[in-house]
């Protein structure tokens, strides 16, 4: 068993023009006056850092990372979440996609495709600079408009869309393999890997790949009445990442996982900061510890009620608070025997 490192925080939700959010210097030191000791990086957001800078240069990714380890805090990851959301986007969700692409490439999807191949394989030589272990990053996705069976989907529909998901997707994963880096998928509504049977079925697609794997995220599993302690076993060889994200699914005589069409605060399913809500996060620290995950506890901040730096603050403590520092010894060694193999055999009648 291995003790979680942590906590960190996903800067995304966090980063601003405003001071102290506006540059990597200052939101590093902010995230360490919170109480983290790690950040987990958006790899798009220039006031960050420069990513295609980063992958060509260890200089000044060394003096990125410097510059964090100054302020009290070590990147624990890059994500790639809207890169890769547009490695796959389908045609009804492009206008809406395309804010996520640079300028020069908006309303093309060929070349914003493109463009976000190129991004991730950035990220992950930028990973490997950096010494990250893995990038996190959305599938995209193909049939999330066919998700509900009707009108019934024509034979082969979800098939070829899955399979033209690994044929992009195969290539990113072979650069992953050159670089020693994973990818962790967050599984998330609105991509075609949404749960466990839509990541089994990428993998066999993508033949098993050894750095297709998961980000481990319970709040969008609570919302899919999807049972996230059971995934933690089934999926234990394939999680690298983990997001402590809280939600509430509260079904009423109106509405229930839908949601209605409402905005976050009046649905009954809605994501809140770690502690407030329903997801049961002593139990998956447990089985973390259990499982033997070696990563992060990376807070995800997303909350329509409380405000953004209370929930920060209170997410380094809830995290640090919830750690379990795994035990070298076994605690009834005390009552130990100190009987041999020998012994052992006599016990069980095998000699003599």
């Amino acid at each position: 068993m291995r003790t979680l490192k942590g906590p960190a925080l996903f800067l995304a939700q966090f980063a601003a023009d405003e001071a102290p959010l506006n540059s990597w210097e200052a939101i590093t030191a902010w995230a360490a006056e919170c109480g983290y000791v790690g950040v987990q990086v958006p790899s798009g957001d220039a006031r960050l850092f420069d990513l295609s800078l980063a992958a060509e240069s260890q200089d000044y990714c060394d003096e990125i990372a410097g510059k964090a380890r100054e302020n009290g805090v070590e990147i624990t990851e890059l994500s790639a979440h809207l890169q890769g959301q547009l490695v796959a986007v389908h045609p009804a969700y492009d206008a809406l996609f395309d804010g996520f692409a640079a300028p020069e490439v908006r309303g093309n999807p060929k070349a914003r495709q493109e463009w976000a191949v190129g991004e991730v394989r950035k990220a992950l030589v930028a990973s490997r600079r950096f010494g990250c272990r893995a990038i996190a990053a959305f599938s995209g996705a193909l049939a999330w408009p066919y998700l509900y069976p009707w009108p019934q989907r024509p034979p082969g529909l979800i098939d070829e869309a899955f399979g033209e998901l690994a044929r992009r997707w195969r290539p990113i994963l072979d650069a992953a393999e050159e670089n020693g880096v994973d990818i962790a998928f967050e599984i998330h509504p609105g991509e075609d890997l949404h749960d466990g049977i839509t990541f089994e079925m990428f993998l066999e697609k993508v033949g098993g790949h050894g750095r297709a794997t998961m980000l481990y995220d319970p709040s969008h599993y609570l919302l899919q009445a999807l049972d996230y302690l059971d995934h933690l076993d089934i999926y234990r060889e394939r999680i690298r990442m983990f997001h402590v994200k809280d939600a509430e699914l509260n079904p009423t005589g109106r509405q229930g996982v839908y949601g209605g069409y409402q905005a976050w605060i009046d649905r009954a399913g809605r994501f809140r900061s770690p502690g407030d809500g329903q997801v049961d996060f002593g139990a998956i620290f447990s089985k973390m510890a259990a499982n033997d995950f070696d990563g992060w506890a990376v807070v995800e901040w997303e909350c329509p009620l409380k405000h953004p730096e209370d929930g920060a603050r209170e997410g380094a403590r809830f995290v640090r608070d919830h750690i379990i520092r795994v035990t070298d010894k076994a605690f009834d060694d005390f009552a130990g025997s100190g009987f041999d193999t020998a012994a052992n055999r006599r016990l069980l009648g095998l000699e003599g």
